[in-house]
């Protein structure tokens, strides 16, 4: 006989031995007073301050968000009835695909129910398309994205992260007649660092490869409309495929990529994670349309999120803090270990009402374990100076070393175990 459970419990025992099972904590989020929220222990209900959401620019809480979405309600019910397939689509979606298209600057867009559903559908469908493609990806993409490339059947061949000299090596090796698909991201969500993305439309052009980008933690970020870095290096039509989110900066849920009409209905027609899911409700789309709308016209939220980004990051360095090298509005603060990750953790949020999840492998290289902290425009000078307040004490008590206090950053590269590529997350 199996014992079928044994085999479960066993697998969830190495997770805790490893330091590395996850908890996730019971939080309300309170409209109007964003970034409070209610922690739920047991019997116990505590106002806490949340820093590591991805509802980057409060946009969850907007009223104008929320206006929307409880009139799509109102009007048209909770759900959306089935798959487009079959129950059609609804019109607040066909707003939000036509909003997102010209977002980007491009033919078409198509809605996924969720960013990892939209890359693994539309990788995986694009490749097969193509005839003996080879995908080209960088490391550090993210899990859904490795899923498409896995689930097209292609053969696929990696680039380290953000090296073009690589990147080449690989196209000029290839034949050029043979279909090339390069995949990669514009800022990458555990480090906070940006692709060269003119340098590799120039290589995808030099080597008759198409290109496909995942913009999820840009969108409604940068660009003077909110189309992401692509929008604001002035290169999103040098794209063919432009991939996003609803569920980070537009505050909303949802997945979807932008490109050219027959692209777009190619996966449309063919992708199964499209055709066989129900559609997002018509709450939503309309939530996620009037988003947009807003960020395509207000660069207040963009300005005052940076801004808060940009101090939190001057204020933690002063402290002595080990704030890893990031140039957007990602602020990772390294610790370098799993357990003593979740003890910060944890302290952070029995001592001082604060939450902050810990990042540790497979989402992170072994040896860069890291809180990952983003602020927003509603975390204001005192929230930051009491965060960072906070983490020093929490550093000293559980006994993470400071910046003065660690190894250089060469000595600390050799004790990395490389990142697994199949289960990079973010």
């Amino acid at each position: 006989m199996i014992d079928y459970e044994s085999h479960f419990v066993g697998a969830i025992d190495s997770l805790h031995a490893e330091k590395r099972y996850r908890v996730f904590a019971d939080l309300e989020r309170i409209v109007g007073r964003f970034p409070t929220a209610i922690w739920r222990d047991g019997d116990r209900a505590r106002e806490i301050t949340v820093w590591c959401s991805n509802d980057y620019l409060g946009m969850g809480q907007h009223p104008t968000v929320l206006g929307a979405m409880t009139d799509a309600v109102s009007n048209m019910g909770s759900g959306a009835g089935g798959t487009r397939n079959i129950s059609g689509t609804s019109h607040p979606l066909v707003e939000l695909e036509r909003e997102l298209a010209d977002l980007h600057g491009k033919e078409a867009a198509l809605v996924f129910t969720s960013g990892f559903v939209s890359n693994e559908a539309a990788i995986s469908t694009i490749a097969r398309l193509l005839p003996d493609c080879l995908i080209i990806s960088d490391e550090l993409n993210h899990a859904s994205m490795i899923e498409g490339v896995r689930r097209s059947g292609c053969k696929k061949q990696i680039f380290r992260h953000n090296d073009l000299a690589h990147l080449e090596e690989i196209l000029k090796a290839a034949d050029p007649e043979r279909a090339k698909l390069i995949v990669f991201e514009s800022v990458y969500s555990m480090d906070g660092d940006v692709a060269p993305i003119e340098a590799i439309a120039d290589l995808a052009d030099r080597y008759n490869a198409m290109t496909y980008i995942d913009e999820v933690h840009a969108v409604g970020m940068y660009g003077a409309h909110g189309g992401g870095i692509t929008e604001r290096d002035g290169v999103a039509h040098r794209i063919d495929v432009i991939e996003g989110t609803l569920a980070k900066a537009f505050g909303v849920l949802g997945g979807y990529i932008t490109g050219s009409k027959s692209l777009i209905d190619c996966v449309r027609s063919y992708a199964p994670g499209f055709i066989f899911t129900t559609a997002i409700p018509p709450a939503l789309a309309a939530a996620a349309t009037a988003s947009i709308r807003h960020l395509k016209e207000s660069q207040a939220e963009r300005d005052a999120q940076q801004r808060q980004a940009a101090r939190a990051k001057d204020v933690f360095r002063a402290a002595g803090l080990p704030v890893m090298p990031s140039e957007t509005h990602i602020v990772p603060m390294l610790v370098g270990d799993p357990d003593l990750c979740k003890k910060a953790s944890d302290h952070l949020l029995e001592r001082h009402g604060i939450y902050i999840q810990p990042i540790n492998y497979p989402t992170v290289p072994r040896g860069t374990e890291r809180l990952r902290i983003t602020p927003t425009p509603f975390h204001n000078d005192a929230l930051i100076d009491t965060l960072r307040d906070a983490l020093v004490e929490t550093w000293k008590t559980i006994g993470i070393p400071f910046t003065s206090e660690r190894t250089s950053p060469a000595e600390r590269t050799e004790k990395v175990t490389p990142l697994v590529v199949s289960q990079a997350g973010g």
